[in-house]
């Protein structure tokens, strides 16, 4: 894990220096600290006390890579040009919602950036205690959107079996990676995205229960509420649930359909009276079609190629298109391939990266999504075979268990051990 640490390290630290935006500096100055520290303190810990080493060296990742940049901002303030204006807009669709009925202005009020609002409807709901008069970190829509997606994450290494502890010290060092600390930390508006998919996949893998597949659907119907980005998660867990019956493949993709529209409709009631005004904020914009160009700009392949006029930004779309439709092709050609929640995750992970790389209009961190799904595969792998290097002796798993307390390892004992 002393490897893993000292990566993260090196990241936050050329992030710090390299950044043009305030919130990332402060976060990669923060972090490099913390990680630089938790490499340290794994690295020199003696082996009878590893375990006690990888607790303190995962507080001082969580306690320099999340929580310090958090407070950090609270009490200075800093701007950011892209992370915070995410909050803004949440917290603006709260207050659209409240008063109007819908999130979206219509297109005579979108007169800058900010006032477009890009999201599903449903995000909107994080911004409703600005909107009711509250004041401070409570009227932040960060603090629920952190709730909301912190308690996802324990669910989602929950669900497949995993104890209470380990699931807890798995969602700290999942928090306090890079792939979801510096998303938290410059507007978390992705963390209940990703939550909810890695909840969904989690439930879908117990699949043929009943209740695990409505679970399943109403976990990916919720996140498809929030952000557009979700939605490639449909077909992918429904390949999946039909390796358990057809019948739950469809149980589960009714349910996420429904759960989607009603959810988007409960929070967007007064939408249905001008389309025009969804079309130009959710779909338009993302995807740069739009007066107002939209801040996510990073130099990717498909930005790079709408850059070079209307030909180059209709060949990005066909480009997207085309990836979209192979994507949505290869599970319903080969179902069978798709049987477990590793090859499903695998599956989308992979195609998110191929839809950020060719999207009009994508930031970096939108690669969190994939890395997120890729963590928490190995994360939540089963912790007796993973708490063992290979120059140790084998495990069996009565003897794993007899080597934690309580009779099971912890998934943050895992990780250190095989990292």
């Amino acid at each position: 894990m002393a490897r893993w640490y000292l990566a993260f390290a090196t990241f936050a630290a050329v992030l710090s220096v390299a950044s043009g935006q305030p919130i990332e500096r402060c976060w990669g100055t923060w972090a490099a600290i913390g990680y630089a520290t938790a490499a340290a303190i794994t690295a020199a810990a003696p082996r009878r006390q590893e375990r006690q080493a990888a607790a303190v060296a995962l507080g001082c990742a969580a306690g320099c890579a999340t929580v310090a940049p958090l407070s950090w901002q609270a009490f200075a303030g800093l701007p950011s040009r892209a992370g915070q204006g995410s909050l803004t807009v949440i917290a603006q669709a709260g207050g659209h919602l409240l008063r109007h009925g819908t999130p979206y202005l219509p297109a005579a009020g979108l007169t800058h950036v900010l006032a477009y609002d890009p999201y599903e409807p449903l995000m909107a709901v994080f911004g409703l205690p600005n909107a009711a008069g509250l004041t401070g970190w409570p009227a932040n829509p960060r603090l629920l959107l952190t709730l909301a997606g912190t308690a996802g994450v324990y669910l989602a290494f929950r669900i497949p079996g995993a104890p209470p502890r380990q699931a807890l010290r798995s969602t700290a060092l999942a928090l306090a990676s890079p792939v979801l600390a510096l998303p938290l930390a410059t507007g978390g508006s992705d963390l209940p995205v990703i939550a909810s998919l890695c909840v969904a996949l989690a439930l879908a893998d117990r699949a043929p229960r009943r209740a695990a597949a409505l679970a399943a659907g109403l976990a990916a119907g919720m996140a498809c509420a929030l952000k557009a980005i979700a939605w490639p998660a449909v077909p992918v867990i429904a390949a999946l649930a039909a390796a358990r019956g057809t019948r739950v493949s469809w149980r589960f993709t009714v349910t996420a359909a429904v759960t989607a529209v009603a959810a988007m409709a409960a929070a967007a009631p007064a939408a249905l009276s001008d389309p025009g005004a969804t079309v130009q904020n959710a779909i338009l914009f993302p995807l740069g079609l739009t007066s107002h160009r939209s801040p996510a700009a990073s130099p990717l392949p498909g930005r790079l190629l709408a850059s070079e006029g209307p030909a180059g930004k209709w060949a990005a779309l066909a480009l997207l298109a085309v990836a979209v439709a192979a994507f949505a092709w290869w599970p319903a050609r080969r179902p069978s391939r798709i049987d477990t929640a590793r090859t499903a995750a695998v599956l989308l992970a992979a195609g998110l990266t191929a839809a950020v790389t060719l999207a009009p209009a994508a930031r970096w961190g939108y690669y969190a999504y994939p890395l997120a799904l890729l963590g928490w595969l190995r994360l939540s792998r089963p912790a007796w075979p993973c708490s063992y290097s290979s120059e140790r002796a084998l495990a069996t798993p009565s003897a794993s268990a007899v080597a934690s307390p309580g009779g099971a390892s912890t998934g943050a004992d895992a990780a250190p051990a095989s990292g």
